[in-house]
């Protein structure tokens, strides 16, 4: 990959982190983490994933 297609995996990224965390924070606030706990932990991991997959982008881009 490019380092251009880096930054565009990068920045995609962000925006899941971003909308996952906003979503967590609505799950957290309503009480829905308690109430549909498979949901919220489903959330939780992409949020996981999303994070580890832009690090390894960031990592790649800067040794690359």
């Amino acid at each position: 990959m490019t380092p251009d297609d880096h930054q565009r995996v990068i920045d995609e990224l962000q925006t899941v982190i971003v909308e996952t965390q906003a979503t967590i924070d609505r799950f957290e606030t309503s009480g829905m983490s308690e109430t549909m706990p498979e949901y919220y932990d489903k959330l939780l991991s992409i949020l996981d994933s999303a994070i580890k997959q832009q690090r390894e982008h960031t990592q790649e881009m800067l040794s690359g």
